[in-house]
């Protein structure tokens, strides 16, 4: 059974709900990069005042920074992972691989949630955020595409991508995602 996925998709396809999901039925650790960056602040640990102080200044935290902290989290970590959010371009895949090598924890599977762009934007507009008006959405799924094109060609050449359609129930978006990795 894989035990270390790594999800890609485009903002609004599901990924943080689906690997919730899958990381329940399966007893994965879930890291997410925001999520840690939160619980990393929030404990007060070196990394956390550290990606703190960047975020206050209104930056993007590091790759070097939130390599840190899954390296971290992953560093004895005996059971399977899910990796939701990172890495977002091939510099980061490449740090990451570097980094899941030393460890000896080679990703198994990339998942890529697809999903057609019109229900993307019905779906973010739906979310009702603030900042989630039409052209800052179309503006996200532009730079998605331009930064995450050369990652699904990457691990596709690599063998480990898998394609999964994202629309329907939450369930039947699981049932496809336990699918294509058994």
């Amino acid at each position: 059974m894989t035990q270390r996925i790594l999800f890609l998709g485009p903002p609004g396809a599901g990924k943080g709900t689906q690997a919730q999901l899958l990381c329940a039925s399966r007893g994965l650790l879930h890291l997410s990069t925001g999520d840690l960056l939160r619980g990393e602040v929030k404990a007060g640990t070196a990394l956390g005042q550290e990606a703190e102080a960047v975020m206050a200044r209104g930056e993007l935290v590091s790759d070097q920074l939130v390599l840190a902290i899954v390296r971290g989290r992953l560093s004895g970590h005996q059971g399977g992972w899910l990796l939701d959010g990172f890495p977002r371009n091939l510099t980061q895949a490449e740090a990451l691989e570097t980094l899941l090598t030393e460890l000896a924890q080679p990703i198994e599977r990339v998942v890529l949630m697809e999903l057609d762009d019109d229900l993307l934007l019905q779906r973010l507009l739906g979310r009702g955020r603030a900042d989630d008006n039409e052209a800052v959405i179309r503006h996200r799924l532009s730079v998605y595409a331009e930064q995450t094109a050369p990652l699904i060609e990457h691990y596709n050449q690599q063998g480990l991508l898998v394609a999964v359609e994202s629309s329907g129930t939450v369930e039947a978006i699981a049932e496809r995602i336990s699918a294509a990795l058994d």
